[in-house]
């Protein structure tokens, strides 16, 4: 019988859910971001090293903070959101990935004795919220403005450009890629609002061979020769100013279905069906060449008896393109698609100035050039290996992204740590105004800021502590300090913005704003519930948990079971670090 006073346990979770609350969960929170952060944190800067990740498949190779977090596949539930905001930096601005990360980690970092000593999280959020805010606004009041349509302008986003390279595995041709950049991007659009599609109106073609500086830039489209049929060889594979019709119709002759039936009584009915087949095709044909196109494209397959046909007429054509492709040419030469043959008039059909099929290395190329709309590019990247084009494609998005969001901005800020070190000074000021604890929290924010000038330092060997020592006074003492950075090359420091360092403003005031949103996210968490089906599939059904499992814990339990063992062997409560031999991170990059 039950004592009296004692009443029953109430159990509202399932067996083997793994729940943590309060101070503990939330340091193990910030020791798993920190983790994440270990894994890309030597990828930063002209210096940074790059990253091999096997997923058994492919290999690849890579320095780019946005790839690696993806391919990572962080299994801790917090630090996923470290992902998250590397992903929306990559796709807002292109380049910042792995800066992004550091600082919200560092910042992370920089609270923890706080979180230890018991300050309550939100009086950590809404402080670094505030200094989050001071740093944009310090930001933009730091960036430097450009009037794009003059030379300087132009010399700007070349600037960005290679900044943006020179991190990258071509950072030795960035005399070639950058004008390449800045050339496809300004071709594109005088209204920087219509670049917002920016990723399907340049296309990034790999042609695996060849020497990295045979690249070259199609300001109109190009794309891979696709399948064909006999005939193919005797068609035209060059004209000027060619009417150009695109297609969304198979032309190529159908076989009946296996299950269809037809009746017939003699054997002139039958040969009347046949005939009719063919009709069919031969009335679609016809319409192609009575409409007066040079060139064909369908997005579906263009048969062996079409491509006879339009051969012996002096016309060019191809099936199967990509739809991407058919896209760009419709932009480009201002073609409509068709999804029928009926009524194609001139009207829809597409022009430029120039048609040819090129060979570029083992392939060849259908290449469009003196579109009358320049409203796409194409890139042909060529190198040694598979990885290394990936790679190239990698840091040209990123360049691309850089240009595009400096198009937009119109302003730019010193790199090198620069920018961070002048923000921070100016946080440290704004911070002996501040009274109780809002002072030391905006004090550890303002050197949380600090990372990036420091990995830029340890990346390449040098003795960041006396960099930033150096950095230090020059920003505080001198008047023209403020756009002093990390010289890579002499290990010393220099005015990174004569130097032609330059990021657009948006870069950095966006990877302030996430970082500090990232932060307050991992802060607010309180409690965190692990649901066994994830963990433990087992669980969900009834079995004991680790029944499947030849009898081992789930991964939350032995990840619960190092924590306490650690900090028993402390004399304290579970204060949320992890024990020897747990990984954050699931199969590989975990080390």
């Amino acid at each position: 019988m039950m004592p009296y006073g004692m009443r029953p346990g109430i159990i509202l979770l399932r067996e083997g859910t793994d729940t943590s609350q309060g101070k503990a969960q939330l340091i193990s929170n910030i020791n798993a971001c920190q983790a994440v952060a270990d894994a890309v944190r030597t990828t930063l800067g002209p210096r940074g090293m790059d990253k091999l990740v096997a997923d058994g498949r492919k290999v690849t190779i890579s320095n780019d903070g946005a790839t690696i977090m993806r391919l990572l596949e962080i299994e801790h539930p917090a630090a996923k959101t470290l992902v998250d905001i590397s992903m929306s930096q990559d796709s807002e601005v292109g380049d910042g990935t792995t800066s992004v990360v550091l600082l919200a980690v560092e910042i992370l970092k920089q609270l923890k004795p706080f979180v230890e000593e018991g300050v309550h999280p939100q009086i950590l959020i809404r402080h670094i919220r505030q200094a989050s805010t001071l740093a944009v606004r310090k930001v933009r009041e730091l960036s430097i403005s450009f009037d794009l349509s003059t030379p300087q302008g132009h010399d700007m986003l070349l600037k960005t450009a290679s900044t943006a390279l020179n991190s990258k595995l071509i950072a030795t041709h960035q005399d070639l890629f950058a004008p390449m950049i800045v050339d496809a991007v300004k071709s594109l659009s005088e209204d920087p609002d219509g670049l917002d599609d920016l990723r399907g109106m340049i296309a990034i073609k790999k042609i695996p061979g060849g020497d990295v500086r045979q690249s070259f830039l199609v300001k109109g489209v190009a794309f891979k020769k696709t399948f064909s049929y006999a005939g193919f060889e005797q068609m035209t594979k060059k004209f000027a100013n060619p009417k150009i019709l695109l297609l969304n119709v198979e032309l190529e002759l159908k076989n009946e279905k296996e299950n269809a039936e037809v009746r017939i009584e003699d054997p002139e009915q039958y040969q009347s069906i046949v005939d009719a087949e063919w009709q069919v095709i031969y009335d679609k044909l016809d319409a192609c060449v009575n409409c007066g196109a040079n060139i064909v494209l369908s997005k579906l397959p263009i048969g062996d008896l079409a491509t006879q046909y339009f051969a012996d007429r002096g016309l060019f054509c191809a099936g199967r393109v990509e739809d991407g492709d058919l896209k760009r040419v419709a932009k480009a030469t201002g073609a409509t698609v068709q999804t029928s043959t009926n009524g194609i008039y001139e009207g829809v059909l597409g022009t430029c100035k120039d048609f040819e099929e090129k060979r570029v290395g083992d392939e060849r190329f259908n290449i469009f050039t003196g579109c009358p709309n320049s409203l796409t590019s194409t890139m042909i990247l060529r190198g040694g290996s598979e990885q290394f084009i990936a790679e190239s494609e990698r840091s040209i998005h990123d360049a691309l992204m850089v240009v595009k969001r400096s198009l937009k901005s119109g302003a730019v800020v010193a790199g090198g740590g620069a920018v961070e070190l002048e923000v921070a000074k100016h946080l440290r000021e704004h911070a002996l105004s501040i009274e109780g604890k809002g002072q030391l929290i905006v004090n550890a924010y303002a050197k949380a800021l600090e990372i990036v000038p420091r990995q830029l330092c340890d990346n390449a060997g040098f003795d960041s502590n006396d960099i930033l020592s150096a950095l230090r006074r020059k920003h505080t003492q001198d008047d023209d300090g403020k756009w002093y950075g990390v010289d890579i090359e002499n290990g010393d420091i220099l005015d990174t913005f004569n130097a032609g360092i330059w990021e657009p403003s948006d870069n950095k005031s966006n990877s302030l704003a996430s970082a500090t949103e990232a932060a307050g996210v991992i802060l607010s968490i309180d409690e965190t519930v692990i649901n066994p089906r994830s963990q433990d599939p087992g669980a969900a059904t009834g079995m004991m948990p680790g029944a499947g499992m030849g009898g081992q814990k789930p991964l939350s339990n032995m990840m619960g079971s190092a924590m306490d063992a650690v900090n028993a062997q402390k004399g304290g409560s579970r204060s949320g670090n992890i024990g020897n031999g747990v990984s954050y991170l699931r199969g590989r990059g975990g080390g």
